[in-house]
């Protein structure tokens, strides 16, 4: 099989060490590049923050980002695919969150907004600098009652991509996705052991590959997908040919056609050299 499209997801498959991309992950895929092969970022970051790393790849491919809530071509700006949390939706989130006194933001394309100052300080800690790449800052705000959040949810309408939930205490994400279940809008992935992403409900990193698939014309069959986590479920099972990370959830690894090495022994690397001879 001709394969025309690789979506790599980023945390725990194409960062490694230091949550970098190697030297030899950036020389594999600029070879991929180079033959004509769409590389796709396709990650639950922050749109801005995964057009940084498609940038610094060189590929000009367009990016998936908050686990598939957008695909947009980061040089026309155009989105491609799009499934935004509602307003509505949002304001009982938040009602929801600080019910159970849970850390958590939200997320438009190009800003993080914090429930509180803790959290602001955490997540941009957390972030990769974008030195070098002013037109992607990520812009950093707290909002600290409901009021001021129903403003800004409907301000905002259709901008929100996801929120995520943070917690020292297993016990209070546990309690979150007992309520999280009576939400017939929305979607929640694991995300290690201390949050919980949410997403609108339909969207999906499979989805948002199909979607970019459909733009260019390309068969399933032709795709490559690469990843680890619970969000990359549905990729790798839309996928011709889906990759597990050496460090991947067991479910990844028995929905994946292989398995390769870890995230931090260039797993991405080894597996695109052994599926493209290169």
């Amino acid at each position: 099989m001709a394969y025309k499209m690789v979506c790599i997801d980023m945390d725990g498959t194409l960062l490694g060490k230091g949550r970098k991309v190697s030297d030899e992950s950036k020389r594999v895929i600029k070879k991929l590049h180079d033959k004509g092969i769409e590389v796709v970022v396709t990650t639950g970051r922050i749109y801005n923050n995964a057009a940084y790393y498609s940038h610094l790849l060189g590929v000009k491919s367009p990016v998936i980002a908050a686990n598939g809530a957008i695909v947009r071509d980061k040089y026309t700006n155009k989105v491609i695919y799009e499934n935004p949390i509602q307003p509505e939706t949002c304001i009982k989130l938040v009602e929801t969150l600080e019910s159970l006194n849970l850390l958590f933001h939200f997320y438009t394309s190009n800003e993080i907004y914090c429930g509180n100052y803790i959290t602001k300080v955490a997540t941009k800690l957390y972030m990769t600098k974008q030195r070098g790449f002013d037109d992607l800052k990520i812009n950093y705000n707290v909002i600290r009652n409901i009021k001021k959040w129903e403003e800004f949810f409907n301000r905002t309408n259709g901008k929100i991509t996801k929120s995520i939930a943070f917690s020292l205490e297993p016990e209070k994400l546990r309690a979150l996705k007992v309520k999280l279940d009576e939400f017939d809008d929305i979607i929640y992935f694991g995300a290690g052991t201390k949050s919980l992403e949410i997403n609108n409900r339909g969207a999906s990193k499979g989805k948002a590959v199909k979607a970019l698939a459909e733009h260019y014309g390309f068969k399933r069959e032709e795709i490559v997908c690469i990843g680890d986590n619970e969000n990359d479920i549905s990729m790798i099972e839309y996928a011709g040919l889906g990759v597990a990370m050496g460090n991947a959830i067991d479910k990844v690894k028995d929905l994946a056609d292989f398995v390769t090495d870890t995230n931090k022994e260039d797993g991405v690397a080894k597996a695109l050299k052994k599926i493209f001879d290169i």
